[in-house]
């Protein structure tokens, strides 16, 4: 017998109608997972104000921007064990309180090291969002409309990064970075309290062994043969998405705000539609009997052409890659499909947070090195040169091939003692 076991909430009469469990599980769960989008990425569109004011370098922009991905990833594997512990409500209203005192603070902030303790507190408090969201989904769904809603719910949290590009753009020109700040933290106390209150409460319970559902995860062969692909391939489409893109749109492409602004709102549309997509593709691929597994392969060619076209500036409308490089963040659908195949429910937090680790890990390791390559190319008339962002472009795109190619070797793989999921050993 698995050494852990427990029990989710029970679906009662008065919360069987579908409708009523997507407007007190499903959405406040998305309201959650659209903020910790658009914190994930508003430093691109906030990026030029905060330099002008405070007199950032590459390097410090880099890691003020991927300081929130360095706190999310240090939270995970806790979050993950606390909400299935305690249930993705209860811990998700308390967590993005955190958020809203991060908000705050960088709101209010004067120098370079409050706001980057302000983005750690924001980082924190957005960490519980995917994985509490996830998890409330397999509790309260049936397990055939898992992978749809997951597309759903990515698709819908991306809205964040849509909202952080020319919507965000009206707000600073009327109240500043500062009033979108303040504004955040009021509608990340809002979303707490809607989660604390519209949610269901479930009776949780969890074996005294916590740290066992870890090791069944990080020991899983299949695992560790998934996740350096899905971590190197959607860590880059945020630490892109979130700063970089933006940074390439002005010093390379010498686009002008209102440009720049109209290329991220596009790639924004991009991630949440792919969300989509992937998700609607799965759930019909596996009707025939095709798992998420070979998709995310497939998907992950268009990602790399793009960034090659990207690094040799190939003569296309520059928005066309970037979209593809975007709508490859949305592979999240697939990977956590994936994980869904290789686990129970019972351990859907754990799981979902473990391999968040390796995505946010990547992420912060991709936003923080960009920038530390491309600052020892000296700026001509405040611009890095191209050949700064070709260079660190193409040594992550190395990167992430050679992780494509563990992904796809077919290696015999043992899964040793375990998980009690799947009939065999391969991926």
């Amino acid at each position: 017998m698995a050494p852990w076991r427990a029990r989710g909430p029970q679906r009662s009469r008065a919360f069987s109608t579908d409708w009523l469990l997507v407007l007190r599980v499903f959405l406040p769960f998305v309201a959650a997972y659209y903020l910790s989008f658009l914190f994930r990425t508003i430093n691109a569109t906030i990026a030029a104000p905060l330099t002008k004011e405070f007199g950032l370098s590459a390097d410090d922009l880099g890691l003020l921007t991927s300081i929130y991905f360095l706190t999310f990833a240090a939270a995970q594997i806790p979050i993950g064990v606390l909400v299935d512990r305690y249930g993705p409500g209860k811990i998700q209203s308390v967590v993005l309180m955190a958020a809203a005192a991060g908000a705050a603070l960088f709101a209010v902030s004067d120098n370079f090291w409050l706001l980057l303790l302000g983005r750690a507190l924001i980082g924190f408090g957005a960490s519980a969002a995917l994985t509490a969201g996830l998890k409330a989904v397999v509790l309260w769904f049936p397990a055939e409309q898992v992978p749809l809603l997951n597309g759903l719910m990515i698709m819908l949290g991306s809205f964040g990064a849509v909202t952080a590009t020319l919507p965000a753009e009206y707000l600073l020109a009327s109240i500043g970075w500062r009033g979108l700040f303040e504004l955040l933290a009021i509608a990340s106390v809002g979303c707490a309290l809607a989660i604390f209150v519209l949610v269901p409460k479930g009776r949780w319970s969890l074996a005294k062994g916590t740290t066992v559902g870890l090791r069944i995860i990080y020991t899983d062969p299949r695992f560790w043969r998934l996740a350096p692909l899905s971590a190197t391939c959607i860590g880059t489409a945020w630490a892109l998405q979130g700063l970089w893109a933006a940074q390439w749109f002005s010093d390379v492409e010498d686009l002008d705000r209102s440009e720049l602004l109209r290329n991220l709102f596009v790639m924004a549309i991009a991630s949440s539609a792919g969300a989509l997509v992937l998700g609607v593709a799965a759930q019909k691929l596996r009707r025939y009997g095709i798992g998420p597994r070979p998709l995310l392969g497939l998907v992950a060619v268009p990602f790399f052409v793009a960034q090659l076209a990207v690094i040799l500036r190939v003569p296309l409308p520059s928005s066309v890659p970037w979209m593809i490089v975007a709508a490859g963040g949305a592979a999240t659908v697939l990977s956590y499909a994936i994980l869904a195949d290789f686990f129970p429910k019972e351990l859907a937090g754990r799981a979902t947070a473990a391999l968040n680790v390796c995505h946010i890990g990547c992420a912060f390791l991709v936003q923080y090195l960009v920038g530390f390559v491309i600052q020892y190319w000296t700026p001509q008339q405040g611009h890095y040169p191209e050949v700064a962002y070709q260079t660190a472009f193409a040594v992550n795109l190395a990167v992430q091939l050679g992780a494509w190619f563990w992904f796809v070797i077919r290696a015999p793989l043992s899964t040793g003692r375990g998980s009690g999921v799947g009939s065999n050993g391969s991926l």
